[in-house]
C-alpha cells in the first residue's frame, strides 16, 4: 500500500495538523520524519494513506496549518517528493 508523509518543521504544527485531520475523519499518524526525508535535522511528519493524501493536503492548506513537503512512499520504501 502506498502512503505519504506530510512534513512539518515543529511538533506543534504536526500536532495541529493531526488534530485537524482527525476531526475530519482522515486517518493519520504522527512520526519523526525519517532522516532520509528531513533536510533540517529534527522534524515531524504525518503519515497518511494514499486514499486520504489529497484531502489532507487540501484541508491543511484551507485551515492555514503550515507544512513543508509531501513525499510519496512506495511499497519498496522508495520516497518521491511531490510538488504541492
Amino acid at each position: 500500500m502506498k502512503y505519504y508523509y506530510i512534513t512539518f518543521r515543529s511538533i506543534t504544527l504536526a500536532q495541529r495538523g493531526e488534530a485537524l485531520l482527525r476531526r475530519a475523519n482522515l486517518h493519520c499518524a504522527m512520526h519523526r520524519t525519517p532522516k532520509s526525508l528531513s533536510q533540517r535535522g529534527c522534524s515531524y511528519s504525518l503519515r497518511v494513506a494514499d486514499r486520504d493524501a489529497q484531502a489532507a493536503v487540501t484541508l491543511l492548506r484551507d485551515e492555514a496549518v503550515g507544512f513543508g513537503k509531501l513525499y510519496a512512499i512506495s511499497d519498496d520504501g522508495a520516497a518521491e517528493e511531490l510538488r504541492i
